[in-house]
């Protein structure tokens, strides 16, 4: 009974959520278009699906992928597991003890990007622009990589306890020379893809 309630509830946020969009969608339409919307029962199903799929998505969260990477979390970082697995000698735990951490931060980066159906569907449609030139899979994983490189070392980060705006700044600095020397072409696609990289499935893991 408790997750018919919870799927309910979360029906309803997410109808809250999505309500706004389909009103600026069909008002742009009918407002400043003027013109009526193409098989706008399809259309409307399509919304059903979104909301549906998305309870679904957030509810799946929150009784499985949540609880699980919580309990690897605390597993993978559990004194005990360290002190087996630890390349150093000493009484204090050093940053490269914490290999584990860094390898499955690297994995479920790189995994939960390439499952991102906003990347995939940028990817394909960069494919399409191009004319083939850019391979749908090669953009996916850079994309991943990059993505896996930076969780991983965020939680190097969060091992060692360094400022977080040492990394921010770094990042930046980073981004403004590749930014200049890379092909004029691929910069608007890079920033696409950062950003739909932290969509759907990639935040909430």
């Amino acid at each position: 009974m408790s997750f018919v309630w919870e799927f309910f509830y979360t029906l309803l946020m997410t109808i809250r959520d999505v309500t706004p969009i389909m009103v600026i969608i069909f008002g742009f339409q009918f407002a400043i278009l003027k013109k009526p919307i193409a098989n706008p029962l399809k259309v409307m199903i399509g919304f059903g699906y979104v909301i549906v799929g998305l309870s679904l998505f957030l509810v799946g969260l929150e009784l499985a992928l949540f609880p699980l990477g919580e309990t690897m979390a605390m597993q993978l970082t559990a004194p005990d597991f360290l002190n087996q697995v630890r390349v150093t000698v000493g009484d204090s735990l050093e940053w490269v003890d914490y290999y584990w951490v860094y390898l499955f931060a690297f994995c479920i980066g790189f995994s939960t990007t390439i499952a991102e159906p906003s990347l995939l569907a940028v990817a394909i449609k960069a494919n399409q622009v191009s004319a083939g030139a850019i391979s749908v899979n090669g953009l996916r994983i850079a994309v991943a990589l990059g993505v896996a490189v930076g969780i991983s070392l965020g939680s190097y980060r969060i091992v060692v306890g360094d400022p977080i705006h040492y990394y921010i700044i770094a990042g930046y600095i980073l981004v403004v020379i590749q930014t200049y020397y890379a092909p004029k072409f691929i910069v608007p696609l890079a920033y696409d893809s950062g950003g739909v990289t932290t969509s759907t499935v990639t935040v909430p893991w």
